[in-house]
């Protein structure tokens, strides 16, 4: 079925009373320009006295505010305001080139090549954005670029020029005039005194909107942490990331005496990969989700009332990278959680590309890479020859084209390709869907945990009835998803693959 969408709109009144109250919920839904200062601010800019509201015009995206000719804020740091995970749900044309921006597609393709990618003309796609989102398309991905910045000078003593490279700018002189341009003021002026993080590293806020369950999140992970590549402890998650030539490492930790905030530590020897690594770890975190929308949604059916008062906040547990999903999916199809974990772990041990020393304690390896995986005997390790088939099968396929983890495909395209390869069926592809993609309607309407959980008399649904009970959760089904899983397991013992009759 194919999703329907609607674009955020906004309510001056609802604006107006977050914006006099400074509601965190709002925070990165909306911004705030004021006319007197031709400033824009988050809703939770503590600047006091608040701006006459005769004085103040709300815009749905910092792009917007800054075509209008609004500099961002130095009080509230518009760059630090979560994303709006409302502009990419569903098919449209902008929420597909949405995706494609923020996988970074402008930073070498023009215009023209994001518009052929998702089927329409250059000057549609512009026209599209300006309605849309009150910016065309390159105004969307030099803000984000600037912004980023923005952040990096504020909050550490990186170069101007590795910042300038870490925004995706291959010019120091194109960085200083576009960033002069848009904050009336040059990147050395910016300065303040660092976050200093420890060694080489660096230490970024990330922000979310409240509230948020990273407790939960985190206990999912860590139930499924592979030894080498991933630690995961009761306060943060850390791994190491390639390339081999020059790893980097990431640490995501709470940071208590900051409000809806998460402490990123990242060494990152590539500053290019930068914002690409940042943005990753958002989606893996699902920081820029509604939680109030998602709630209003779901609320709607007394079965998850209970759930979403206990556990307000869930969030869907990203993936760092989309073939390790797949490959982790298959070995854990109709076994526990521990066992596909130790199964995933000889895989690593055997195949995987250790380092040539840690680079931060117990990171020292890199999950096998499809082109190893292709030809590799697995059925030494344990794993039975459908389940090593289907991992080689995988591999070829994703090195020769015929699946893949595009940001822009609708979840209809990519289960549809996904299940044409044997041993994937719609239970691993909509999983592979939720954590690969993190897409927020994914559904494995056949798993058995789920046909239960979701019945109000003990009996279990079938999973067409499941299944026509989910439209109700569309476009979050996946939230669901997780909410009923918590329901009835410790975050520890979620499912994470399917049970058996799951791929029938």
């Amino acid at each position: 079925m194919t999703e329907t969408h609607a674009f955020p709109t906004l309510d001056s009144q609802t604006c107006e009373r977050a914006r006099l109250s400074r509601d965190a919920r709002f925070d990165g839904l909306f911004f705030i320009a004021v006319s007197t200062t031709r400033i824009y601010c988050r809703p939770v800019c503590p600047a006091s006295p608040s701006p006459k509201r005769e004085n103040v015009t709300y815009y749905t995206t910092a792009a917007a505010a800054e075509s209008a000719g609004f500099r961002p804020c130095l009080r509230c740091r518009p760059e630090l305001a979560p994303g709006n995970d409302a502009w990419q749900r569903g098919d449209h044309v902008v929420t597909r080139a949405l995706k494609l921006i923020e996988g970074g597609l402008l930073q070498d393709h023009s215009v023209e090549e994001l518009a052929r990618r998702v089927g329409v003309g250059a000057r549609q796609l512009r026209r599209l954005f300006v309605e849309r989102l009150g910016a065309p398309p390159i105004d969307v991905h030099t803000t984000r670029r600037l912004l980023f910045a923005k952040q990096l000078l504020t909050e550490t003593n990186m170069p101007v020029t590795d910042v300038a490279l870490a925004s995706g700018f291959g010019s120091l002189r194109r960085f200083n005039a576009a960033f002069a341009q848009a904050n009336r003021i040059a990147p050395r002026e910016l300065r303040r005194k660092p976050h200093a993080g420890s060694d080489d590293s660096l230490t970024l806020r990330l922000h979310y909107r409240p509230p948020y369950d990273f407790a939960s999140l985190l206990a999912f992970l860590r139930g499924r942490a592979l030894p080498g590549i991933e630690v995961v402890d009761d306060e943060s998650y850390a791994r190491v990331f390639g390339p081999a030539q020059a790893p980097g490492w990431l640490r995501l930790s709470a940071w208590p005496e900051q409000e809806n905030v998460l402490r990123l530590q990242l060494h990152c020897p590539q500053p290019a990969q930068m914002l690409s690594v940042v943005t990753r770890i958002r989606r893996m975190f699902d920081l820029d989700a509604d939680p109030q929308a998602i709630a209003t949604a779901l609320q709607t059916t007394a079965h998850l009332r209970p759930s979403l008062r206990k556990y307000p906040g869930l969030r869907l547990p990203g993936s760092w990278d989309g073939f390790e999903v797949a490959v982790r999916a298959i070995l854990g199809q109709q076994v526990s959680v521990a066992a596909a974990r130790t199964l995933a772990s000889r895989v690593v041990h055997r195949y995987g590309e250790a380092l040539s020393m840690p680079v931060a304690p117990g990171l020292d390896c890199l999950f096998p890479t499809p082109e190893v995986l292709a030809d590799a005997d697995l059925n030494a390790l344990g794993i039975t020859t459908a389940r090593a088939q289907s991992i080689r099968g995988v591999a070829r396929a994703v090195l020769d084209g015929r699946v893949d983890f595009r940001v822009e495909q609708s979840l209809d395209e990519f289960v549809s390709r996904w299940v044409a390869l044997p041993g994937i069926g719609e239970w691993t592809a909509h999983y592979m869907a939720m954590r690969a993609l993190s897409h927020p309607d994914a559904f494995p309407a056949a798993d058995l945990i789920l046909r239960r959980a979701a019945s109000r008399d003990g009996d279990m649904l079938s999973t067409k009835a499941l299944t026509q009970l989910a439209e109700a959760w569309r476009p979050w089904r996946a939230y669901a998803v997780m909410h009923l899983w918590r329901s009835v397991s410790t975050p520890a013992k979620l499912p994470a693959t399917p049970r058996p009759g799951a791929l029938a």
